[in-house]
């Protein structure tokens, strides 16, 4: 069974919510710990091949994601780095962080628009609603990342995150 993903553009903010047969503590440890990152996080035939995880306020995440599925043709082999930066944690309810493009040494880069995402958890009879707000510095911003296939890659990262967060 697939959830659907609800997804509203609003100027230079993108909101995605998706309901998760799991409870908020469980989906709050599957964006916390890197055992359960390198599990899921990235599209079908993506894997974490770096996960540094330092999870705290101030902490930084970094980390690469390298297709490994030779079917998706000239993909195959590429690697993505990105950098998290956490600004605000509430255990099980909310994680708050700058998304940037990165590369290995974790320089931002400078070519590539920067996110500020807030991940809120809501319980409700044991399923959790996950709302990821993403505030791009313009609409422009957004329509890059929107332009590069975002949307899609994160569908498939979040049905990659409930067959993990449901094998549980």
């Amino acid at each position: 069974m697939t959830t659907k993903m609800i997804s509203k553009v609003e100027g230079n903010v993108l909101v995605l919510e998706r309901e998760f047969n799991a409870p908020k503590d469980v989906l709050f440890k599957a964006f916390s710990e890197a055992e359960h990152l390198r599990q899921w996080w990235g599209p079908r035939g993506w894997e974490l091949t770096v996960c540094d995880l330092d999870f705290r306020e101030g902490g930084v995440w970094h980390y690469c994601m390298k297709c490994v599925d030779e079917s998706q043709g000239d993909f195959f082999g590429f690697e993505s780095w990105g950098k998290a930066v956490y600004k605000k944690i509430v255990p099980n309810e909310k994680i708050e962080y700058i998304d940037y493009f990165s590369d290995a040494e974790g320089n931002e880069s400078s070519e590539m628009p920067a996110t500020l995402s807030t991940l809120s958890f809501e319980e409700h009879d044991g399923k959790t609603k996950l709302v990821n707000r993403a505030e791009y510095e313009s609409p422009e911003a957004l329509k890059t990342v929107l332009e590069m296939g975002m949307e899609h890659g994160i569908k498939e990262t979040w049905d990659r995150l409930e067959e993990h967060v449901s094998s549980r």
